[in-house]
């Protein structure tokens, strides 16, 4: 048998072409695969960056609302702390000064009785009367007293306008200039409160 070897030659160079062809295939797949795979990358990081992006904006309203929350809360605490503060000062006002307006109804009693005591009697029946009405006159100022009312210094005091209310002027050599020389209704205080000024004169 006779083997043609222009026929080998010719198998081997094809064989080698097919082998180069294969080759040359394999090596583009490779590469278009690399190319999808870093497409496929470049893809994921830029929906993982749109992603992040979108978290952080999610999270700057979540800190901007929390951050509103918290003033609110603030303020609604600092409201209810001064409302608290002031109705505890409105009760501890109205405890201390409750009997204000029954003293200053009674006052006007209390000054006729001054009124009626500085009165000189002339017979014992007048007198009997007149120590019986200074009993009286002595309960009920025990009793105001024991409420926290006390007179206003007038007389030879300073002139204040926060407890004296100035009706005259006087000239006086005997007192100082701005003091108190005589006193026409006498004022009180309940505690530390001016319920009514005392009604002075004043030296020039």
């Amino acid at each position: 048998m006779t083997v043609d070897k222009n026929n080998t030659i010719d198998d081997e160079k094809l064989t080698e072409q097919n082998n180069e062809n294969v080759e040359l295939t394999e090596d583009k797949t490779v590469e278009t695969i690399f190319a999808e795979e870093k497409e496929n990358t470049v893809q994921s990081e830029e929906a993982g960056s749109d992603q992040i992006q979108l978290l952080q904006e999610k999270n700057n309203e979540l800190e901007k609302k929390v951050a509103e929350f918290e003033n609110r809360y603030l303020r609604l605490q600092a409201d209810f702390d001064n409302f608290r503060r002031r109705s505890r000062l409105e009760a501890e006002a109205s405890e201390k000064y409750r009997a204000q307006k029954l003293i200053v109804d009674i006052l006007p009693a209390v000054d006729n009785f001054e009124r009626a005591l500085i009165m000189e009697v002339d017979n014992e029946q007048a007198k009997s009367l007149k120590q019986g009405m200074e009993m009286v006159y002595r309960g009920l100022v025990d009793a105001l007293t024991k409420e926290g009312l006390l007179p206003i210094e007038a007389v030879g005091k300073e002139f204040d306008p926060h407890l004296h209310q100035a009706v005259m002027q006087g000239n006086d050599e005997q007192f100082g200039s701005n003091v108190v020389i005589e006193e026409f209704q006498k004022g009180y205080l309940l505690k530390d409160k001016v319920i009514r000024p005392s009604m002075v004169k004043v030296n020039q």
